[in-house]
C-alpha cells in the first residue's frame, strides 16, 4: 500500500512538472517567434541613416531618429517624476503607514489605477496637463502622463520588495541605536533594491511602449526635427509606428518593421542594463 501511494505521488509529480512545461513552452515560443520575425523582416532597414537621419519624403525615406531621441526624452523624464515619487509611497505604505481601513482602501485605489486603460490616462493628461496647466502639447505633458500611468506599478512592486526584507533586519539596526529612517535608508532600501528595480523597469518599459497617451499629450505626426526644450512636441517610436503602419500610404514594409525593431531593441536594452544591476544588487544582498 505504502509503495502504492509513492508510485501514484511519484506519477502525479512528473505530470505536474509535465504541464508546467508544456505551458511555459507555449508562453515562450510564440513571444521568440515574434521576435524572430521582426527581426528577420526589419533587419534589412537597418543602417546608419535609418538610426541616425531625419525623416524625409513624406516619413517613406530618410531615417527616425527624432523618434529614437523622443522616445528616451519621454522615458527619462517619466523616470525623473514617477520613480523618486513612487519609491518614496512605498516606503511610506511599507514602513511608516498603520494597518488600517484607509490603507488597506490605497492599496485597493493603486491596483485598480494599475488597470485602467492607458487612453483614459491620455485623455486625464490632455486635460490636465495640456488643456488646464496650459503646458500645451509637449514632452512635459506626455512625460507627466506617462509618469502617473506608471506610478501603481511602481508603488506596489517596491511596496513588496520592502516587505520581503526580514524584519529581523529592522529590529536589529533600532537595538543598535539606529533611528527608522537611518534603517531604511542604509539597511531596507539597499535590501529591497532588486524588487524596486523589477518594478521601475515594468513601469518605464511600458512607458516607452505605449501610444494613446502620448497621443493627446506630446506626440507629433511627422516633426524632422529634435525637441529644443521640454515644452516642445516630439516624435516617438510607438506613435510613429502606428502612423507610419495605419496612415501613410505604400510605405515599405522593411521601414515599418525596422521601426519595431528599434523600439524592441530599445526595451531590450532597458531590461539588460537593469538585469545587470540588479544582479549586482543581489549579490551583496546578505539574505
Amino acid at each position: 500500500m505504502k509503495r502504492f501511494f509513492t508510485s501514484n505521488r511519484d506519477l502525479t509529480q512528473r505530470l505536474g512538472f509535465s504541464l508546467l512545461t508544456l505551458m511555459t513552452l507555449l508562453t515562450v515560443i510564440p513571444i521568440i517567434g515574434v521576435v524572430i520575425y521582426i527581426l528577420v523582416q526589419g533587419a534589412p532597414a537597418i543602417s546608419w541613416e535609418f538610426i541616425t537621419g531625419f525623416p524625409r519624403s513624406g516619413m517613406r525615406a530618410g531615417g527616425i531618429l527624432p523618434a529614437i531621441i523622443g522616445t528616451f526624452y519621454l522615458t527619462l523624464g517619466t523616470a525623473i517624476f514617477s520613480v523618486p515619487l513612487g519609491v518614496a509611497a512605498a516606503v511610506y505604505l511599507s514602513e511608516y503607514a498603520p494597518e488600517n481601513r484607509l490603507t488597506r482602501l490605497i492599496r485597493l485605489a493603486i491596483i485598480n489605477l494599475a488597470g485602467i486603460p492607458s487612453v483614459v490616462y491620455g485623455l486625464f493628461g490632455l486635460g490636465l496637463f495640456v488643456l488646464f496647466l496650459k503646458f500645451g502639447t509637449s514632452v512635459l505633458s506626455a512625460s507627466l502622463t506617462l509618469s502617473i500611468m506608471t506610478l501603481p506599478v511602481i508603488i506596489s512592486t517596491a511596496e513588496e520588495a520592502l516587505r520581503a526584507v526580514p524584519q529581523s533586519f529592522r529590529t536589529v539596526s533600532i537595538s543598535l541605536g539606529a533611528t527608522r529612517w537611518q534603517t531604511i535608508r542604509r539597511i531596507v532600501l539597499p535590501q529591497a533594491l532588486p524588487g524596486i528595480l523589477t518594478g521601475v523597469i515594468l513601469g518605464l518599459e511600458r512607458a516607452a511602449g505605449e501610444t494613446a497617451p502620448i497621443l493627446f499629450t506630446g506626440a507629433a505626426f511627422f516633426l524632422p526635427r529634435l525637441p529644443n526644450s521640454p515644452f516642445d512636441a516630439t516624435m516617438a517610436l510607438p506613435y510613429h509606428l502606428f502612423v507610419i503602419s495605419t496612415q501613410v500610404p505604400e510605405m515599405p514594409i522593411q521601414i515599418q518593421y525596422g521601426t519595431a525593431l528599434v523600439l524592441l531593441t530599445f526595451v531590450l536594452g532597458m531590461n539588460l542594463i537593469a538585469t545587470y544591476v540588479r544582479s549586482r544588487a543581489r549579490a551583496k544582498r546578505q539574505w
